[in-house]
């Protein structure tokens, strides 16, 4: 239990939702947590399908937000109607899963009441077996009277302040969408066109999606300049020079991409996602040696799920082991090679390349006469 000024207490939380033309999706979420939660907050920012009618179906709490592309005026509006003592937020397409769902009773029962602000995990990718292979920590959970305030009109974020703890709870994305259209990209140029001048995230994030809509050129040069500013986040910093490095492998500039990637090393240790993307730039060169030195490191580094980084599970495990198993088949080192691959499915024992390298090593040994 929590405890104020002596009294037990299990604290209340209200869900604040933005919804627009969620139909699908929209159920699925609020099934997940609609018996967790003692608010459901939804505001809608323009439907023309069913969203608005199922949401009734959960709340009386259902508000109209006219959209000013803007996501966090949208998220402070829904903020402000809250009345729990916490306020959490989802996306129409995440859910808690059945595990997750007794581990947030849990944490309303023993941490809450000692905390400001809960970071849990979002999960965002997963494998053929469904366990998650990308995530990153968000502030979800935060306390209401302390005014925490949405900033940034895409990819939206609060600043945690306070007493900022971990939890074991995951929330698990499962977008229902086939394709993205230009919408981020749109606000951020509306900004710059209109004189609306661009925190270094925006400009982190603006360079991102000019990568994401094939503007190589236009990214390298938003991202050079973010990265010369100096006034970047740390994990900001590590992730611009990984999309940078990513333009320069699309405009066939191996070399430029590798030195974007070792300037990573000015913020931080080696990351195991930074060093694997090394090792691809030298398997595209054929350098396979040194290739498989870069994935080999990748194993043994430190994972570092908190930092705020984007984290990625396969580049710990599977990820560099599939990729070392390549590399020393090509080196002629079959027998390193199949040692790798087994433990690549030791990892992933699903995984389609595991099982073909599986078959693909089988018929060496029979072609050889060694097979058994």
């Amino acid at each position: 239990m929590n405890y104020k000024n002596g009294v037990s207490f299990m604290a209340s939380v209200s869900l604040c939702m933005i919804v627009k033309d969620e139909e699908a999706v929209l159920a699925r979420c609020l099934d997940s947590v609609k018996d967790l939660v003692e608010e459901i907050i939804i505001v809608d920012t323009g439907s023309v399908d069913l969203t608005k009618e199922i949401a009734r179906g959960y709340t009386d709490k259902l508000y109209d937000f006219e959209w000013i592309d803007d996501f966090s005026a949208a998220r402070n509006f829904s903020f402000s109607k809250a009345r729990g003592d916490f306020i959490m937020w989802l996306d129409a397409d995440d859910v808690l899963s059945e595990k997750n769902r007794k581990s947030f009773v849990r944490l309303k029962e023993s941490i809450l009441g000692n905390a400001d602000v809960v970071m849990m995990k979002y999960e965002t990718a997963f494998d053929e077996a469904g366990n998650p292979v990308f995530s990153y920590y968000r502030e979800r959970l935060l306390r209401r009277e302390l005014n925490f305030h949405w900033e940034g009109r895409v990819h939206e974020a609060i600043s945690p302040s306070g007493r900022i703890v971990y939890s074991d709870v995951a929330v698990t994305h499962l977008s229902a969408k086939k394709e993205y259209g230009d919408r981020n990209l749109r606000i951020y140029e509306s900004q710059i066109s209109s004189g609306e001048s661009l925190s270094p995230r925006d400009r982190f994030y603006y360079g991102r999606e000019l990568y994401y809509h094939k503007y190589y050129d236009k990214a390298k040069r938003i991202l050079s300049d973010f990265l010369s500013s100096d006034e970047g986040w740390t994990e900001n910093n590590i992730e611009a020079c990984k999309i940078l490095s990513l333009c320069f492998v699309e405009t066939d500039e191996p070399f430029s991409a590798l030195e974007a990637l070792t300037r990573t090393f000015r913020y931080d240790i080696p990351r195991a996602e930074t060093c694997c993307e090394i090792g691809n730039i030298f398997m595209s060169l054929e350098n396979y040696r040194t290739a498989a030195f870069w994935y080999e490191l990748a194993l043994g580094l430190p994972k570092e799920c908190k930092s705020g980084a984007f984290f990625s599970e396969d580049c710990h495990g599977f990820f560099p082991c599939i990729q070392l198993c390549v590399c020393y088949d090509r080196l002629g080192e079959r027998e390193k090679a199949e040692r790798y691959n087994r433990l690549a499915g030791e990892y992933r024992p699903y995984s389609v390349p595991y099982l073909q390298n599986l078959k693909y090593f089988e018929t060496l040994r029979s072609q050889d006469g060694t097979f058994s």
